[in-house]
């Protein structure tokens, strides 16, 4: 019943989506700051960077996961776990794959604040979804300029408030006991604009044990105190209370049954009872931050400044199938952190003409600090598990970057040279307080310079040929860290991942209304940071040898007339390590990496904008879970989903509502995997057919 996706199946519908006819206006004009770090247009700069509008992003979703809104992005994976305990699962060209949860080797920023902490680790699942304007995708090369961890940047940008006060209430609902509320409020008043959101998500969840309850809250002020000033100040809020872990299961658990838990096999009380339900795993976060930027203008010229800050904490349930019999080095079952962050960033650009065109330069300082007060558990007290027992692990984290950049683009004539430069310096200690298992205190610091530089030439007004290189840095996060091998303490031993980095590609307009932008790209990587050991919760980690990503992405927007539009993203990736890492053979696929993935849909809306329909389909190769490749591969896939769109304004009233049916053919497939789980759990399921149905209403007062 699987589909099985081949690259030439993947080529025909593509070139299916590239013949459509154009009649609509010219797509040049999107406007980016990802890559330059200032406003420019995306079809002049020499980067794969691709933008999601706020209109994708709200309309006909429940706008709770941005793999919703990003799956139409070539080159990036972001997957829905449907395990709201572990966030999303999100790749850049195969960078960040292996994450265990959350994500790693993926930039991620909002309103120019960073959502990634210094050591690279950053969850999605702070992003508000409900009032953005656009998410800005950037990957290859030019991602080096972000600095550690930069394997691609997924920057969002929330609207900005304006005009008269306008109220906002929506309701959504689906399958799996799904449901949510959003309420908002923006506008201006005495000079001051206000955007205020507040929401609470609910879900039964898909797979067993897999509840939630998600609240959040976001708000933004923007002020002018002068013509060429703007200060915006934004903050917001994350909180999910004992949010089930369905865990992963086996191959032959997920055919018995794909929404089943994995059974204890040592549970001889209950022994059809799950892990998860035995050890009733579950995660609690409260997270808060706020963020001001102040930008001042001085004719072509700015400076920018950003300062932000916060806590997180977090309190986890894992399973371990031996709790009573843990070694003296295992730190529990049960982690328990509270952290603070802050940091900044300083900018000066600088725009004068040179040699008959634009030199543009921007020279700037990231500063960046997490300080965890973390402490570890065992997972049972007396005979019960699933509650907090004996301490087992406190400690003092503290991760801290300063990053210098510099980076510059002179625009004349036909060509736009850009090029740059990082030092990124990231420092890690730890002060062990709990010794009674040994003094695991010590400290890290790894630093590097990651240089970029592009070339775009201006074949004709509507076509560009780029070719851009970079060097890129990846030092472990502190979760990879945090165990050697399957029980030991810290891993001091972890050395940075270095890569080399090359794109070359077009950005072509088609008539008066496709745009097609294509890449080719190669990445070479040494000291790959891999999985040595998964189980329960508890990941370790390795360095490998000598890996590369080949690859090409394709998207195409087209405006097809009478209503029509289309949008087609194609992803072909070869990962692979290039030499032997002990039973793991050269020529092994990189795991979690797919080889190929689509996204395709077709759109139409009446002339008024009142109704809007849409067909869509997502593919994906087969994704091998380790790393020898012998275990049985998540088997590739193909879904089709549609919605339903229609608003209507009655005087100052504006109403709307959407329908949406997904996996419309009830498809069983694996949605994502756990890369190197040893106990080889490592399938999770994806839901089978379900709908979702939302109303809002606005007020303009």
């Amino acid at each position: 019943m699987q589909a099985r996706i081949r690259l030439t199946t993947i080529a025909t519908m593509l070139g299916c989506s590239a013949i459509f006819s154009a009649r609509a206006e010219a797509l040049d004009k999107v406007v980016i700051v990802s890559g330059s770090r200032v406003e420019h247009s995306s079809f002049d700069f020499p980067a794969a960077v691709d933008v999601i509008d706020g209109e994708r992003i709200r309309e006909g979703q429940m706008r709770v996961n941005a793999s919703d809104a990003l799956a139409a992005v070539p080159g990036l994976v972001a997957q829905n776990r449907q395990n709201y305990a572990q966030d999303l699962q999100m790749s850049s060209r195969g960078f960040g794959a292996r994450s265990a949860f959350g994500v790693r080797g993926v930039k991620l920023v909002a309103d120019g604040i960073p959502a990634s902490m210094p050591d690279g680790q950053g969850q999605a699942a702070t992003f508000n979804l409900d009032q953005a304007q656009r998410i800005e995708v950037l990957r290859g090369p030019f991602s080096a300029a972000y600095g550690n961890h930069a394997g691609g940047v997924v920057q969002l940008f929330t609207r900005e408030p304006s005009g008269k006060a306008v109220l906002e209430t929506a309701v959504m609902g689906g399958s799996n006991g799904a449901r949510k509320i959003d309420v908002n409020a923006q506008g201006q008043a005495g000079g001051i604009g206000y955007l205020l959101d507040a929401s609470r998500f609910d879900t039964d969840g898909y797979r067993d044990h897999s509840a939630a309850r998600r609240d959040q809250a976001y708000a933004k002020l923007l002020l002018r105190p002068n013509v060429d000033g703007k200060l915006t100040v934004t903050a917001s809020g994350l909180r999910q209370q004992d949010t089930q872990d369905p865990l992963g299961v086996t191959w032959a658990t997920y055919l018995r049954d794909p929404r089943a838990g994995e059974t204890d096999a040592t549970d001889t009380v209950t022994p059809k009872r799950t892990l998860a339900e035995r050890y009733n795993t579950r995660k609690s976060i409260d997270h808060q931050q706020i963020g001001a930027a102040w930008e001042q203008r001085l004719g072509d010229k700015r400076l920018k400044v950003s300062l932000y800050g916060g806590n997180r904490q977090v309190i986890q349930y894992q399973a371990f199938s031996r709790a009573f019999q843990a070694p003296a080095s295992h730190s529990g079952g049960v982690v328990d952190f509270a952290r603070d962050f802050y940091g900044a960033e300083i900018s000066w650009l600088d725009v004068r003409q040179l040699a008959g065109g634009t030199l543009s330069t921007t020279a700037g300082v990231e500063v960046g600090r997490s300080s965890d007060n973390r402490k570890g558990y065992e997972n049972f007290a007396g005979t019960a598990l699933g509650v907090k027992g004996k301490l087992r692990r406190e400690e003092q984290d503290v991760v801290s970057n300063a990053d210098p950049y510099l980076q510059t683009e002179w625009a004349g004539g036909a060509w736009v040279l850009s090029g740059g430069v990082r030092r990124s310096r990231v420092t890690v200690s730890v002060s062990d307080h709990f010794l009674s298992n040994g003094n695991d205190s010590g400290s890290l610091r790894h630093a590097r310079t990651t240089p970029v530089a592009g070339v775009l030439y201006k074949v004709s007004p509507t076509l560009n040929l780029y070719a851009s290189a970079a060097q890129g840095f990846e030092t472990p996060t502190l979760n990879e860290l945090f165990y050697s091998g399957t029980g030991g303490g810290f891993n001091f031993r972890l050395q940075p991942a270095r890569s080399t980095h090359g794109e070359i590609g077009l950005k072509t307009i088609i008539g008066s209304g496709v745009r097609l932008d294509a890449a080719i790209f190669s990445v070479h990587t040494r000291d790959e940071l891999v999985v040595d050991a998964a189980s329960g919760g508890r990941t370790s980690y390795r360095n490998a040898g000598k890996t590369s990503r080949r690859g090409a992405e394709v998207s195409i927007d087209a405006n097809l007339g009478a209503g029509l539009a289309s949008r087609v993203a194609l992803t072909a990736l070869r990962a692979v390590y290039d030499t032997p890492l002990g039973a793991v053979a050269a020529g092994s696929r990189l795991p979690g990496v797919p080889q190929a993935n689509l996204y395709a849909d077709l759109a139409w809306k009446d002339a008024t904008g009142r109704i809007g329909v849409a067909l869509e389909t997502s593919a994906s190769a087969k994704v091998h879970a380790e790393d020898s490749n012998l275990e049985k591969a998540a088997p590739g896939y193909l879904t089709f989903n549609a919605r339903l769109t229609a608003r209507r304004n009655l005087g100052p009233w504006g109403v709307a509502g959407y329908a949406r049916v997904n996996n419309l053919l009830d498809r069983q497939y694996i949605g994502s995997v756990i890369v190197g789980d040893s106990n080889k759990r490592f399938y999770e399921a994806a839901p089978g057919r379900h709908w979702q149905l939302g109303a809002s209403a606005q007020y303009r007062f």
